[in-house]
């Protein structure tokens, strides 16, 4: 269980002088006037009534996976911000979470980013993962990560602190002037055999270190327990959460792969209620509850393992039952992939209306019926 701040050797653990805080609490007064222009159109609770029928603080929003093809078995996410934040706003959801590599063209200019959702009257929750280009070995914090054998710098010590500096940058120069209160990140790639009782010490301790400098500039530091990432099964999201220290890291939570890692969506979400930033709304094929070996890389290439909101590996009013018995305030975000070539579910627009159908049909989240 955590006990104290953050003291691995390899770690840097600064304080910052009254004269740095005062400096950089002028600078984000600045950015907050600047920002304040941008306003989204449908702000939170602006209209004085939630999407949801309960839980008056949560908003519903959607990631970019959903917006993309598939090249040679890869799918490859698009970029066109606007486009994706018009077909957002157009079924009523609250905002969007773009993936790193969506969010290229935005990198030195990030209230771009930020005003091309509110234009369409939508919220910037924040962005999955660093952007291409944020620093050298960004490919460790893209989702799915990297071969089995790559030294990965959340586990190992080679790029260690280098990855700290480039997660702290990264809150501190984007996603804080954007106002993204928190951030949904993958850690990346699975190590052959699973992470070590070592690796997963020295994972937490990478999360606290980071999450002790974003949260300096409001953002909260929320990984996302993935499968083939290092934190797939149980043991693992159990042991990376006592580990971290709960001022420091919070989580995203992906009912979808929770579930493909063998866990209980209901009870993980139930028992760290409150560290939970976010939730991430995806299913997955029933026979996958209760397994004992995640499906691999191979099974999904072939087909994918996840599905649309009611195929019956998630229960998710007893999801939802949790989030607005406990009155949870945060986002819930679909997280679909693009369908893929003769797949049988249609187009983009098909796989949206699916879920979408279901959100306000099964869920009574306060959609529109033209979705």
């Amino acid at each position: 269980m955590f006990t104290g701040a953050p003291n691995h050797p390899d770690i840097p653990h600064r304080v910052l002088s009254r004269r740095e805080f005062l400096s950089t609490a002028g600078a984000f007064a600045g950015a907050a006037s600047a920002v304040a222009a941008l306003r989204p159109a449908r702000a939170w609770a602006a209209s004085g009534q939630s999407l949801d029928p309960v839980g008056a603080n949560i908003r519903y929003g959607i990631t970019g996976s959903l917006w993309g093809d598939w090249v040679n078995g890869n799918l490859r996410m698009w970029t066109d911000v606007g486009k994706i934040a018009a077909d957002i706003a157009r079924v009523g959801l609250e905002g969007f979470e773009p993936y790193g590599g969506q969010v290229g063209a935005y990198v030195g200019d990030p209230l771009s980013l930020r005003k091309a959702c509110n234009v369409a009257g939508i919220v910037l929750i924040d962005v999955g993962d660093l952007p291409p280009g944020w620093g050298q070995a960004e490919h460790a914090a893209h989702s799915g990560g990297g071969g089995a054998n790559r030294t990965s710098p959340w586990l190992d010590p080679e790029g260690n602190a280098e990855l700290i500096e480039r997660m702290a940058s990264f809150a501190r120069d984007f996603l804080a002037p954007c106002g993204c209160d928190h951030w949904k990140t993958n850690m990346g790639s699975r190590p052959e055999g699973g992470p070590s009782e070592d690796q997963l010490k020295r994972l937490a301790d990478t999360l606290n270190a980071i999450g002790q400098k974003t949260i300096g500039y409001g953002v909260r530091l929320a990984p996302h327990p993935h499968i083939w990432g290092p934190m797939e099964r149980e043991h693992e999201v159990r042991t990376v959460i006592e580990l971290t220290d709960p001022n420091y890291v919070w989580l995203t939570t992906d009912t979808g792969h929770l579930t493909l890692g063998g866990m209980d969506a209901v009870k993980i979400i139930s028992d760290y209620f409150p560290r939970i930033a976010e939730v991430h709304l995806k299913d997955t094929f029933p026979r996958f509850r209760g397994n004992h070996s995640t499906p691999t890389r191979e099974e999904f290439r072939k087909a994918s393992v996840y599905h649309d909101l009611g195929s019956g590996g998630v229960d998710f009013p007893a999801v939802l039952r949790v989030l607005r018995e406990r009155n949870f305030k945060g986002w819930v975000a679909l997280d679909l992939d693009a369908p893929r070539p003769d797949d049988g579910t249609g187009s983009i627009d098909d796989n949206l209306a699916v879920n979408i159908r279901y959100l306000r049909d099964r869920l009574h989240v306060r959609l529109p019926k033209s979705a």
